[in-house]
Formats: C-alpha cells, structure tokens, sequence
C-alpha cells in the first residue's frame, strides 16, 4: 500500500514542483537488532528527513495515503526549505483533510465569499487545477 499511496502523492508533486524528481520510498536498517528496516519517503535524490513509515500495514489505502503525504510533506519542507504542496489562490502551505472520505488538500486561507479555509483538490488531482 506504500507504493500505491506514494504514486498517488507523487501526482501532485510533478504538477506543482516539475524539476523534482519523484519522491521514493527508501528503506534503512533499524537501530534496533532483529527489527525490521526503517523505510522513509526520500526525494528522488535520496535525501530524507522526520520519521519512518511503521511496519505495520496500514488499515486502508486512505490510512495509507495520509501517513505517506505527511511524510513526504515533512521530507520537502525539510529537504527543500519550503512548504508543499501551496494553494495558488493564498500561496500559503496546504494540509491533508479527510472530506467525506476522500483525502484532500485543505488550505486555511480565506476566500471573498466567506468562510475560513476551503479544500483546493483531492490528494493526487492537484494537476487537474
């Protein structure tokens, strides 16, 4: 489910940072003997940053995908000194939101006919915009 949920994710981040390469899921040895291997979303040059993806396997593939965007997200901000994806109305950093079940990009900013915050697109349709 990993690899699905980060083929979704990566979607959006060639429709909004095009000279990054996919992000990718890159697994290290545990600090602990006998535990298994830490895997992290790393930019396409490998570069990581903030935790792993536990071992477990995620209860769904919308689980799945929440815990990799805010993975990736805290990898890009980190790695890249910037907010990811940003809502191009505000230019302000977006956050996964679950809308009737469809995992979204959330932005707080305001828009002029009322109402703080508004959803952009779905986690993965962000080149649909």
């Amino acid at each position: 489910m990993w690899d699905e949920a980060l083929a979704v994710l990566n979607q959006d981040l060639a429709a909004t940072l095009p000279e990054q390469g996919p992000l990718q899921l890159l697994a290290q040895p545990s600090y602990e003997a006998g535990e298994p291997e830490c895997v992290y979303v790393a930019l396409a040059n490998g570069e990581w940053h903030g935790g792993y993806l536990y071992p477990k396997t995620p209860e769904d593939s919308a689980d799945a995908l929440a815990t990799v965007a805010d993975a990736a997200q805290e990898t890009v901000a980190e790695r890249l000194w910037q907010a990811w994806p940003l809502c191009t109305e505000h230019n302000l950093g977006m956050h996964t939101r679950d809308v009737e079940g469809l995992l979204s990009w959330w932005c707080s900013g305001r828009r002029s006919e009322g109402g703080p915050g508004h959803i952009r697109a779905a986690v993965g349709a962000l080149d649909s915009f």
